[in-house]
């Protein structure tokens, strides 16, 4: 079954690449093969969090199509749109789909934005080894979030001021309500990982796949450096780290979507690439970063453990 649909997954690339050299009869043959859907160059922003994974998809996307090249820009989310809208990008990875105002700007260029969601992913909480408090509910963490916690002193850390982690807590948990003027930014996802683990008071908002071991098939633990926080659910029962399984059934309450964003007036390597990633090998190697693949037909089973 899998063979096929990989099997499956690279015709239909082959196709767009046979479609796009059909409606380009008119150029030059080396204008032609230079962007296809498996040849040539092409830009994508990438929001930042994403880097490990999106690494590895485009190794072995060129490993595949050796006549593709894809140079990608990881960087807050708020400049992956900006480059998208002012053309320094044809397609970006982001954790939104696009909004009204990014769609009437492309209507108005005669252009069709296309999106999809490609996976779950969760934003994960950290904090020092040392530190005891590894559980927090909703009601906790919203507290803290907007300034109102009083019982314990903690330093919040993000990424970027301008990064993705950033707008989920402010919209999906603080609904609108600024941040602590007390909020740092680490300018990197390694630096965040690398402040908690040596402030105890800490508390560091991060995407799961930096804290990941994609090498290890076996293993369900996170970064050896940091603790990962326990999240409960505002009717949730347990309180749960942000595994994979916890992520699709909305047990771990941090969830967030994992979107491409094309704007790409014909078959490119851009759309090329958005295939790739939401075939089954694209999907496969999401998998492995802790993000919940959206395209894979997968079902969970009960297992009674002796």
């Amino acid at each position: 079954m899998f063979t096929r649909l990989i099997k499956r997954n690279r015709a239909y690339i082959a196709l767009l690449a046979t479609a796009t050299m059909l409606a380009s009869c008119g150029e030059s043959k080396s204008e032609a093969e230079r962007d296809t859907p498996t040849s040539g160059t092409v830009r994508i922003s990438v929001d930042e969090t994403y880097k490990p994974l999106l690494t590895s998809e485009i190794k072995v996307f060129e490993s595949l199509y050796p006549k593709a090249h894809i140079i990608a820009e990881y960087k807050p989310e708020a400049d992956c749109f900006k480059d998208l809208l002012a053309d320094s990008a044809r397609l970006i990875i982001v954790t939104r789909d696009f909004n009204e105002q990014e769609k009437g700007f492309m209507q108005k260029l005669k252009i069709t934005p296309q999106s999809m969601l490609l996976a779950w992913d969760g934003v994960a909480l950290i904090t020092n080894k040392s530190n005891p408090d590894s559980i927090l509910t909703m009601d906790q963490l919203r507290k803290i979030m907007d300034g109102s916690e009083t019982e314990k002193k903690w330093q919040i850390v993000f990424d970027n001021q301008n990064s993705s982690t950033v707008r989920f807590i402010r919209d999906s948990i603080n609904q609108g309500k600024p941040l602590p003027a007390s909020v740092m930014a680490a300018k990197t996802n390694p630096e965040v990982v690398d402040y908690v683990a040596k402030m105890p008071n800490a508390l560091g908002v991060i995407g799961v796949s930096w804290i990941s071991d994609p090498n290890d098939s076996t293993s369900i633990e996170f970064n050896s450096k940091v603790n990962v926080v326990k999240v409960r659910a505002d009717y949730g029962s347990e309180f749960v780290k942000p595994y994979q399984a916890y992520i699709a059934l909305g047990s771990y309450p941090l969830k967030r979507g994992f979107f491409f964003c094309l704007k790409e007036p014909y078959s490119g390597l851009g759309s090329g690439f958005a295939t790739f990633l939401g075939s089954y090998e694209g999907q496969t190697l999401i998998g492995k970063f802790r993000l919940f693949p959206a395209r894979l037909n997968i079902v969970f089973r009960q297992a009674n453990l002796k």
